[in-house]
């Protein structure tokens, strides 16, 4: 349903930019977000957007190196995330719920996909 892509090992500084391809059903009324999970810690929201336009919601905390887009034909939400640090070393995940609450509170959601690795070396 959802596929995460794009992750990898990338120096202090550098860029990457994360895919994450719906598939076998529409996803137009749905909101998206990205996660991630630091080994040890819990798993934190980054940024959501509606699938079908307006303004995505950040974390504070994530504001400045993190922007979600997606593309509608490609069935695309992309992470673009630039000047990465070791600290953003984690699993990143994408998600969809009906719900921009329930994907912000990160709980509950109904379609998680599969991570990909960000690894950051300094």
């Amino acid at each position: 349903q959802l596929q995460a892509s794009g992750g990898g090992l990338v120096q202090a500084g550098g860029s990457l930019r994360l895919s994450c391809t719906a598939s076998g059903r529409t996803f137009s009324t749905y909101n998206m977000g990205w996660f991630r999970q630091a080994p040890g810690k819990e798993r934190e929201s980054i940024v959501g957007i509606r699938w079908s336009g307006g303004s995505p919601y950040y974390v504070d905390s994530m504001k400045g190196r993190f922007t979600i887009s997606r593309d509608n034909v490609k069935n695309t939400v992309y992470l673009q995330t630039n000047n990465l640090k070791p600290e953003d070393t984690a699993v990143y995940y994408c998600a969809a719920d009906r719900s921009k609450s329930t994907l912000i509170a990160g709980v509950a959601i109904e379609y998680w996909g599969k991570g990909t690795q960000v690894t950051v070396s300094s």
